[in-house]
């Protein structure tokens, strides 16, 4: 498996190869690459190190482990909403198989951390717990992915990449960088779709683009 991680701390993409029983990175023995990967049939996964160390502390908080069957997934498999935090590699789905007060108690955890940017309330979430640390702000009023531009780095770059090669056969290499080839693709997709073709991926172009690729399975 091929893992790509945004070193928040220093700002880059790094790139681990690793087996689905190995330990994702950042995350010490608390989180496997296959328990991340969860239903995904990617060989290709991303995330960030503070996700992951967010993870890792409320795993210690918890003081056991967490059953997780839903974490990462990418856009063109579905399974979520339009700008799913999970095609981010930044959510996580857990604990359906606690009762419902053990699974309170985690919930409760989640919020009293300060660990997450979104812990889902219960009645949106009554059977698991969904606590995920999204970038903010969005860039479309309610939520979702937030504006990207020349010179971003990211896990939101990979899914814009992911959806241009899904939607119009880009051929971008997944980085995590936007760079020269990036814009030349998010361009061409504005322009034919008659958006404003300035290079960002703003509001509209975020619609679209993820309209168009959802769980359409490209399979790439």
């Amino acid at each position: 498996m091929t893992v790509l991680v945004h070193n928040t701390r220093a700002n880059r993409m790094e790139r681990f190869e690793l087996g689905l029983r190995e330990a994702m990175p950042y995350a010490d023995a608390s989180l496997l690459v296959g328990e991340f990967r969860g239903t995904s049939q990617s060989p290709l996964l991303w995330t960030r190190s503070d996700v992951m160390a967010a993870w890792v502390t409320t795993r210690r908080l918890w003081g056991e482990p967490i059953y997780l069957p839903y974490a990462f997934r990418r856009i063109w498999e579905g399974g979520h909403s339009y700008q799913s935090q999970h095609y981010a590699g930044t959510a996580f789905d857990c604990a359906q198989n606690l009762s419902s007060q053990r699974r309170e108690a985690l919930r409760a955890l989640a919020e009293g951390s300060g660990l997450w940017t979104y812990v889902e309330p219960a009645p949106l979430a009554p059977a698991w717990v969904h606590m995920d640390l999204r970038t903010l702000p969005p860039v479309c009023p309610g939520g979702g992915y937030p504006l990207l531009r020349m010179g971003s780095i990211g896990v939101y770059v990979c899914i814009l990449q992911d959806a241009l090669n899904t939607a119009e056969g880009a051929g971008i290499e997944i980085d995590g960088i936007f760079g020269i080839e990036t814009n030349e693709a998010l361009n061409l997709f504005q322009a034919v779709n008659g958006l404003t073709a300035d290079g960002m991926a703003g509001c509209a172009t975020w619609q679209l683009l993820t309209a168009l690729t959802r769980g359409v399975g490209y399979g790439g």
